[in-house]
């Protein structure tokens, strides 16, 4: 699906357009370092950004998300570039384009559900750090002059949206841009500029069929990256819209999201650049901004290629200390406060499972394990926590036990509801109350079968009572099978 909605696209015209410039800006360093870590040349990350910002803001399901090449998703190149080459990266970008869109229509999107509070929190935190300590070897290589352009950014970035009329109006990040840049060229500071991180392209990218034997080899080749970088692409791009449904206080197509992001890399792969996904940081610059409808995506990316291509030299005079402000400010902005300002007040197991999660991704600078193994360790506490609140009373009157059970009775569980009865009583009647408990699979059905058989086996007879709908229903079905 393409959107052309005009309210999805010119309801805020001046702000989107200028929290794009901002955002167009702050790609190009990450671009060209993302290309870095993948053993690419520069031009295949800066081309990743134009194109899959450009195609998910016509296909995306969230507005105002920014999508480009990610260091996520770099990660998980090196090793297919230093084997096999661009080529293969490119073929293989194209399939994960393909697996994503297939992704999309299956709904893949709805396991989102099973991501927690806790590691959502975690995730934001880990990726606030490591987005500040990539700030680190640029900051070790500036002078004192530029820790003094750095601080007056930083200023500017947070005292700017505090004037009167105006501060509303520009984006802040733009204004320390501006103002650093122009700063640089009055004092003809001597000092890295953006310019400094590489060569950029100086032609537009050109549609391409990547230069691969077509046949199975390769397709067992690129297949395990493929499948790897859709998961991981699919993965952050559902954490950075959950971030952005709560800020902007507003909900995105999910499903559509998935497959925006399949088009957009194959879009990539065909045009010669990396596979990418949502970028979270870039995405809270844009709506911190004010950004609220594609119109800011689609100015992004225009502007980026823009400025790589036909406006390169500009460049020169956009110091690295003010982007970095950006990125500090993108850092604090990321980090979830109130998950250290309410620890003590949080439950000690959600704690632990956010903290988990910020641990993995900083050891391992792979936020899709982090993520996975915070979920595991969720459900892991959501199981304990179910079967410490499984109870059976017990009563004997007139000569027949009665059992009222509470909880809820599935696979981990069922071996803690069987224990609780007596079956070597000398009674003749049994009564089981499951009034207050509820039956939810076919361990939990078996068993309860297995306890009325061994009181039936022992001579005693079995009367079950309360069963709700939901659990009758499942029963009946269990049983006809």
């Amino acid at each position: 699906m393409i959107y052309l909605k005009k309210d999805q696209w010119f309801s805020n015209i001046r702000t989107d357009v200028l929290a794009g410039l901002v955002v167009g800006l702050a790609l190009i360093p990450e671009s060209i370092a993302f290309s870095a870590i993948a053993g690419v040349d520069p031009q295949v990350g800066l081309y990743a950004s134009f194109c899959i910002a450009v195609t998910i803001a016509f296909f995306g399901g969230r507005t105002a998300m920014i999508s480009a090449a990610t260091g996520a998703m770099a990660l998980l190149m090196i090793t297919l570039v230093k084997e096999h080459g661009l080529q293969y990266l490119l073929a293989a970008t194209i399939l994960t384009g393909v697996i994503q869109i297939i992704a999309g229509y299956l709904k893949v999107a709805k396991l989102m559900r099973f991501v927690s509070q806790s590691v959502v929190y975690g995730f934001l935190n880990a990726l606030a750090i490591l987005i500040f300590i990539a700030q680190f070897p640029e900051i070790a290589q500036m002078n004192s002059l530029g820790y003094i352009f750095l601080a007056i950014g930083l200023l500017v970035i947070y005292a700017f949206p505090y004037l009167p009329k105006i501060g509303k109006i520009i984006p802040s990040p733009l204004v320390c841009i501006i103002v650093l840049s122009v700063l640089a060229l009055l004092l003809g500071a001597d000092m890295r500029t953006v310019s400094d991180l590489g060569a950029f392209p100086d032609t537009l990218p050109v549609f391409l069929v990547p230069e691969i034997p077509f046949n199975l080899d390769t397709l067992l080749i690129i297949l395990p990256y493929s499948l790897t970088l859709a998961t991981v692409g699919l993965l952050e791009t559902m954490m950075t819209t959950t971030v952005i449904d709560e800020m902007t206080e507003s909900e995105g197509d999910r499903h559509q999201e998935c497959r925006g992001q399949g088009i957009a890399n194959m879009v990539s792969g065909f045009m010669g650049g990396m596979a990418g996904c949502a970028m979270i940081g870039q995405s809270i610059i844009n709506v911190s901004s004010g950004a609220r409808t594609r119109l800011s995506t689609l100015v992004a990316g225009v502007f980026l290629l823009c400025l790589v291509v036909f406006f390169k030299d500009w460049l020169a005079y956009i110091p690295m200390a003010a982007l970095v402000a950006i990125m500090i400010m993108v850092a604090f902005t990321t980090f979830n406060w109130d998950s250290v300002k309410n620890f003590r007040k949080h439950p000690v197991q959600s704690n632990i499972v956010m903290l988990t999660v910020v641990v993995i991704v900083l050891a391992t600078h792979n936020l899709a394990l982090g993520v996975l193994i915070g979920v595991v360790l969720s459900a892991l506490f959501l199981i304990n926590k179910l079967e410490s609140e499984v109870k059976v009373q017990s009563e004997l009157e007139n000569h027949v036990r009665y059992y009222t059970v509470k909880g809820q009775i599935f696979f981990s569980s069922a071996e803690i509801f069987y224990a609780f009865f007596d079956f070597k009583e000398d009674i003749k009647q049994v009564e089981i109350d499951l009034s207050y408990a509820h039956i939810w699979d076919i361990t939990s059905v078996n068993m309860l079968a297995n306890v009325v058989a061994k009181f039936e086996a022992e001579g005693t007879q079995v009367r079950v009572i309360g069963l709700n709908q939901a659990s009758i229903t499942l029963i009946e079905r269990i049983s006809n099978t």
